[in-house]
């Protein structure tokens, strides 16, 4: 099946689980796609940052923020008088609600401009003196509390930018959450709404709304968006034929999954892997 498997960058941290790396040090070497077993951040104060997540090309430009969650594919492409940083967390520095906001808002909003006298960036110069202190008491607890207090700036912001503040922790929030959970794990045997508005005992029409309210969409496009980031994986790191692929993603007519895929992303399923390869 594998044409090539995709690069997992795993176990690569420092003990303490926290790693800074300066923008203006990265080389201007495209990547190969990879993912990671943690959380990445950036940070950027000024320039143009060009990279490409899940396949979808990302730029930030001057002032803006970023995460990236363990396993997304990603590629830094290019950069332009970039400076910020880069920060390298391990899942379990993350805490469960603030990993909760960033999986509700996975591809789709995971990177907002910000104001440069934002307090992220008064924070990051005071985070990376503390990382080069190792013989500092108690460190490891000064480390978890920045890297706590970073996480819910960004999470902050992210919910900020979707107006959604109020939301949050609500019966809402938790259904939509739990709507993306299933979703991500049941995509390629439940394809219809209702399907998973009866796993969560409402109604699809309450599903939708409630999704649209929180996300800025409505579920049938996470449902179309999780099964079109497999078929690109399987497409991009696999050899399956259209045929199997369509089998692999639960398309029992591989005729209608090629039309589903040419509908949503504009080429065929063949001309992906090409423009890919």
């Amino acid at each position: 099946m594998a044409r090539n498997a995709i690069l997992l960058h795993q176990e690569q941290l420092a003990p303490a689980g926290v790693e800074i790396e300066l923008m203006k040090s990265l080389d201007q070497t495209v990547q190969i796609p990879h993912r990671d077993d943690h959380y990445m951040f950036i940070i950027q104060l000024k320039g143009r940052f060009l990279w490409e997540l899940d396949f979808t090309e990302v730029i930030m430009k001057g002032p803006s923020i970023s995460f990236v969650a363990p396993g997304q594919v990603h590629r830094y492409i290019s950069y332009k008088n970039c400076e910020g940083w880069l920060v390298f967390v391990d899942n379990g520095q993350i805490s469960t609600q603030i990993r909760g906001i960033f999986d509700t808002y996975l591809n789709a909003r995971q990177s907002v401009a910000v104001r440069k006298e934002d307090a992220v960036f008064k924070i990051m110069p005071l985070f990376e003196d503390l990382l080069h202190q190792p013989s500092l008491p108690l460190q490891k607890n000064l480390i978890s509390s920045l890297t706590a207090t970073l996480a819910g700036m960004i999470a902050s912001k992210i919910i900020q930018s979707q107006n959604a503040l109020s939301l949050v922790g609500g019966q809402k929030y938790n259904t939509v959450l739990r709507f993306k959970q299933l979703v991500n794990t049941k995509c390629k045997e439940l394809k219809q709404v209702k399907a998973y508005a009866s796993l969560l005992n409402i109604t699809p029409l309450y599903l939708n709304e409630i999704v649209k309210e929180v996300t800025g969409f409505a579920a049938s496009h996470w449902i179309h968006q999780e099964i079109l980031l497999e078929a690109k994986r399987l497409l991009f790191y696999s050899s399956l034929d259209i045929k199997q692929v369509a089998y692999e993603l639960g398309y029992e007519d591989h005729a209608y999954f090629s039309r589903f895929f040419k509908k949503n992303t504009g080429m065929t399923a063949t001309g992906f892997r090409i423009k890919n390869h």
